[in-house]
């Protein structure tokens, strides 16, 4: 089989599934408690959408996770560096890293709330967290791995350290950053989501705690899809970001 058409593939078995399961639930052998039909969880978002309701949940998700993806990915990059070329900021900061990488970092969400509240600082604060120790390994490793042979060609050739950082380091973490991009915008938006999970007052994740609280499967599925949507369209986007960017590579 082509490989060119495996999305219509794909596709066509997806139908079969919706089709098969809204079917089942409408013959009465699925629970609408626990899985609702598919035009069941459609309705509840053209109600969301409709209503107008959804918007600022999203604008709240959204802010959240591209700010705390923003500030996550500067002060990763920013840490790894320092952490790979100087031996002494390695020393502090590896363990504390290695820790904070070791245990589920989700579960610093009710802390962040008792710090910082239940607004959006703490939900930028665990998204930032979750996205920060991912970027630190990520170029620390990268600058690490780098061929010893290039950087004694720049130094034998006289380069000093900037010439090193710009002509070797910074294309290698770049093509390593960019790799990992993709699993920084998903933790991200764990971060955001988890943080509106464990308390706020709007956000995809407020919506999926109210909905669960009132036995409203219909509307949880309804967002766990939209949730997915989103994250899918800008996993496209940073893929297409990355081809850009590396394509000197």
């Amino acid at each position: 089989m082509s490989p060119r058409h495996a999305w219509a593939r794909q596709l066509a078995a997806l139908a079969v599934f919706v089709a098969i399961w809204e079917t089942a639930g409408r013959a009465g052998l699925l629970n609408p408690l626990y899985a609702p039909r598919p035009s069941q969880i459609g309705a509840a978002l053209v109600d969301l959408f409709g209503s107008g309701r959804i918007w600022t949940h999203l604008e709240a998700t959204f802010t959240a996770a591209l700010v705390g993806l923003a500030l996550g990915i500067v002060a990763g990059i920013v840490l790894g560096v320092l952490g790979a070329l100087i031996p002494l900021v390695a020393e502090l900061l590896e363990p504390v890293m290695t820790l904070l990488n070791a245990i589920p970092r989700v579960i610093l969400a009710p802390l962040f709330v008792i710090w910082l509240g239940i607004g959006i600082a703490s939900k930028v604060a665990l998204a930032f967290i979750l996205v920060a120790v991912l970027i630190f390994f990520t170029v620390f490793t990268g600058i690490r791995q780098v061929d010893r042979r290039l950087v004694e060609r720049i130094v034998t050739l006289g380069g000093g350290r900037w010439a090193l950082v710009r002509h070797v380091y910074l294309p290698s973490v770049a093509a390593w950053v960019l790799g990992n991009l993709k699993v920084a915008v998903g933790f991200a938006f764990t971060g955001a989501c988890v943080g509106e999970f464990v308390a706020a007052s709007r956000g995809l994740g407020y919506l999926l705690s109210f909905a669960q609280s009132t036995f409203n499967s219909a509307l949880m599925m309804a967002i766990v899809l939209l949730i997915m949507v989103v994250v899918l369209v800008i996993f496209a986007l940073a893929g297409r970001l990355e081809k850009y960017l590396l394509r000197w590579n």
